[in-house]
């Protein structure tokens, strides 16, 4: 299985390659479908409108329920919605020259743009013409509060601010507190007369276009030097103070041509695209990596569409998070097993299912149609990213038919280091180092699990104005130091343990790794959430302590009408710590644990902020 040979892919030399080589491969295929008639308002070869539009699976009707979560067996309440629109290769490639040109027009020699929105559109669009020939792009997390914001643009030097109508009132109350930006680009239509330096999205495409259609040649034949800085990225960090990471397009584009190679991903594919566009995840490997393999990109329009938006789109793939991917098995089981007699019929499909695989033949899409129906009826991959997923989870996916594996990566490494592939994959690990890329584990304990470290054509060029915290992260052989702490299995696997910083030292001087008890306290059904750390007894003693958010939806069904922090439910939980408990050797029992009536805080990439 080891031998499998990689997925032949086509060779890129930076992105301005990439997309020009897509447009002669699918000129007229849709790259994206959105819901914004102004992005598909011209096509090569326009249609009639109701051809033009992809129609939803079932029709929609006025309601003003959410939509379900996927995997609820019972149909998504119908939801009035407009219907995706496509946007071609051909179109797509001449939005990003015209942007391209109208920014040249300002007649900065590098100029730095900065994109503060929501997924949509006008967000891919000013991504590749930066670029493609402008400069520097920016992506920034809409999440942010305004002062994060504020600091952010000044540590960038950002000279345009592309944003949209969710980000003005933060905008406005910034303006006059970051200096460097001259250009203030409003992605919906600004109304009245545009105040100065500020002009609308929409219009600069509009100018682009004709100074393009006149001859300007500017954008389309300005060089890129694929070995330098032209995307700056902040990272996420939970701890400290974002780092600005810069990427070169020769970082992305060995990226892509990797995880390409070991995936198969082609122009059949349709992604739904979730997570922030901020993220270097969802950037590079949903939306660089589809426009790469000439997949169609749809734009689900909030977590409560999801579902809808998949039946409408029909989406064969979806990049999530593991805790999108354990609710929607969460889901699926609860829906599958809600009467003895459903759950009876479950179960009895999953032992027909595996006796079937056993011997060669596959009727899992057949058998549980109906969860299929609710995913749009063609998902056939979820990319999972970010953090450890519990292997039971990844696996009781699969049973039923939904192939699901998880990847490896940091901002750093733009970003993905290791990926499970879709014919050699291990549900415990977090993949095979990609082609290109050399893993090695460092300072090993006795248990031969060290500190990760990675070194390829994809890690960064180093942190911007900082280069004390460059220096620190890649060493003298360009290793990318990751903090991350694991192993590499017989296989060569990377199995990854835990974080270096979040590391609990006991009195004996064994390891505790805090990943691993929240792991098994998840499993619990009336646990939702927890944090486990260290603290020191009056002797020196390092003690393990959790802090717990309980499920209080399986709570209240077993104990009734109950508070989180109750003393039913403290002994409820405190028989599900014994027996995590009696999973673990005794140097890593739980010795307290407290309660919490809300969520833990957490990073727009849904990893719990960690105090130190």
């Amino acid at each position: 299985m080891k031998n499998v040979p990689l997925y032949e892919v086509r060779k890129i030399d930076d992105l301005r390659d990439m997309l020009k080589q897509s447009v002669k491969l699918y000129g007229d295929k849709p790259a994206f479908l959105v819901k914004d008639p102004r992005a598909a308002r011209r096509q090569a070869e326009p249609e009639k409108p109701e051809e033009q539009a992809v129609q939803p699976a079932q029709t929609a009707a006025p309601s003003a329920q959410p939509a379900a979560a996927p995997g609820d067996t019972a149909a998504a309440a119908p939801e009035k919605s407009l219907p995706f629109l496509p946007v071609s290769y051909k179109q797509f490639d001449r939005d990003v020259d015209a942007f391209g040109t109208r920014l040249k027009q300002l007649g900065l020699a590098e100029a730095r743009v900065a994109i503060l929105a929501e997924t949509r559109y006008e967000w891919y669009v000013t991504y590749l013409a930066t670029v493609n020939g402008v400069g520097i792009v920016v992506p920034l997390d809409k999440e942010l509060p305004q002062i994060e914001i504020e600091s952010l643009l000044n540590r960038s030097h950002a000279d345009i601010l592309v944003f949209s109508r969710s980000k003005k009132k933060d905008v406005e109350a910034i303006r006059g507190n970051i200096p460097s930006v001259r250009y203030f680009v409003f992605m919906d239509d600004p109304g009245g007369e545009p105040a100065e330096g500020q002009a609308g999205f929409w219009d600069w495409l509009r100018d682009g276009d004709l100074a393009l259609t006149a001859g300007d040649r500017r954008f389309v034949e300005a060089p890129i030097n694929p070995e330098v800085m032209n995307i700056l990225l902040f990272t996420s960090g939970t701890t400290a103070k974002s780092k600005a990471v810069m990427l070169s397009h020769r970082n992305i584009c060995i990226n892509l041509q990797a995880m390409c190679s070991m995936l198969y991903i082609g122009p059949d594919d349709t992604f739904l695209s979730v997570l922030p566009l901020h993220h270097t995840y969802e950037c590079t490997c949903g939306f660089l990596c589809p426009i790469y393999r000439g997949c169609t990109v749809a734009v689900c329009e909030g977590l409560r569409h999801i579902t809808r938006n998949m039946q409408e789109s029909k989406a064969t793939i979806i990049l999530v998070v593991p805790l999108m991917l354990e609710l929607f098995y969460k889901r699926i089981i609860k829906a599958a097993t809600s009467d003895p007699a459903l759950a009876k019929k479950f179960r009895l499909g999953l032992k027909i299912s595996g006796a079937l695989r056993a011997v060669g033949i596959d009727r899992r899409r057949s058998l549980f149609a109906k969860i299929h129906d609710n995913f749009g009826g063609r998902l056939r991959m979820l990319i999972a990213g970010g953090a450890a997923i519990d292997p039971a989870i990844m696996k009781g996916m699969q049973d039923l038919g939904l192939f699901c594996l998880q990847g490896y990566g940091l901002t750093e490494c733009a970003p993905i280091l290791a990926l499970n592939r879709d014919v050699v994959y291990n549900n415990a690990s977090a993949g095979l180092p990609l082609p290109g890329v050399e893993i090695k584990i460092i300072d090993k304990d006795e248990n031969g699990i060290g500190e990760i470290i990675g070194k390829g054509p994809n890690v960064m060029l180093g942190y911007y104005e900082d280069e004390e915290a460059t220096q620190a992260a890649i060493d003298s052989e360009g290793f990318f130091h990751t903090g991350d702490l694991g192993y590499l299995d017989k296989n060569n696997f990377v199995m990854i343990t835990g974080r270096k910083k979040n590391v609990i030292i006991a009195k004996n001087g064994k390891n505790i790794f805090p990943e691993e008890i929240e792991s098994l306290l998840s499993r619990s059904d009336y646990i939702q959430e927890s944090l486990v750390s260290g603290i020191q007894d009056d002797e020196g003693e390092t003690l393990v302590t959790a802090e717990i958010f309980p499920n209080l939806e399986k709570v209240q069904e077993k104990l009734g009408q109950v508070t989180a922090i109750s003393e039913s439910v403290r002994q409820l939980i405190a028989e599900e710590v014994r027996k995590v408990n009696h999973m673990l050797t005794t140097y890593k029992y739980i010795r307290s644990f407290t309660l919490r009536e809300t969520e833990f805080d957490k990073t727009t990439s849904k990893k719990i902020k960690r105090k130190y």
